[in-house]
């Protein structure tokens, strides 16, 4: 008999971003886990594919990428727009008779019910959201200072914009909780989601919830602390898993 097969980490990314945040992910969790990044169409590799901003078109996405891949315990990470990903995806599946989660870890994200300071009621118009979203700390001041027609108008704003459309869209699809613990991480100097507001997830998890800091701002996600952490989170999940075929 083979050794047992590690849990699944299916990792979903930020608004604007792709999946290199979670490049250097499976070098840290080694044997913990295999890391599965979830790349959205319209970036990257997939740049030429119309972006998605319907929380329906989305699940079926997702699920076409990640359904196949759910035949192991699992669990889920999301940052950001990625939590709520993360929190609808295991909702759905839960409630479809799938295999769910064996964690759902969200991080930098405030819970649906919380109002977002990046999801106003309006946005501003194109002239003016490249500023207001370096005001809010996503974007870095070169943004707000590129001419008209650069590549942050001409790449990163209209990607950046449609994934907002998908969170203030997923924000409104429910707020059910899960059957998963949910474990919630937060910035210690992240002024969009601090971890005071970040912690009302719990209302979510009846299975079981935790909370963690770690250093940085809003996208701590690109540092070491966080796979660190999920690391030790991810530990056992999978312990007795092998699959049917695993005879020599």
């Amino acid at each position: 008999m083979s050794g047992p097969l590690p849990p699944r980490l299916f990792c979903f990314h930020h608004a604007g971003a792709g999946v290199t945040s979670f490049a250097r992910w499976q070098s840290v969790l080694g044997e913990r886990a295999e890391v599965v990044p979830v790349l959205l169409p319209g970036r990257d590799a997939r740049v030429r594919e119309p972006r998605i901003t319907d929380p329906d078109r989305l699940l079926d996405e997702i699920m076409d990428r990640v359904g196949p891949r759910l035949d192991r315990p699992y669990a889920l990470y999301g940052h950001s727009l990625g939590a709520l990903i993360a929190y609808t995806f295991a909702r759905t599946v839960e409630a479809i008779g799938r295999r769910g989660p064996e964690l759902v870890v969200v991080g930098a994200a405030l819970p649906p019910h919380l109002p977002s300071p990046l999801l106003p009621a309006a946005f501003p118009p194109d002239a003016q959201l490249l500023p207001w979203l370096v005001s809010c700390g996503v974007l870095p001041a070169e943004a707000a200072e590129a001419g008209e027609g650069g590549i942050w108008q001409r790449r990163v704003l209209p990607t950046i914009r449609d994934d907002l459309l998908l969170a203030d869209a997923l924000r409104r699809t429910g707020h059910s909780p899960l059957r998963a613990p949910v474990l919630a991480v937060a910035g210690r100097e992240d002024h969009i989601a601090p971890a005071h507001l970040v912690e009302e997830w719990r209302r979510y998890a009846p299975a079981g919830f935790g909370l963690r800091t770690v250093p940085g701002g809003h996208f701590f996600v690109r540092d070491r602390p966080l796979p660190e952490l999920l690391r030790e989170a991810v530990h056992g999940l999978g312990a007795v898993f092998r699959p049917e075929s695993s005879t020599v």
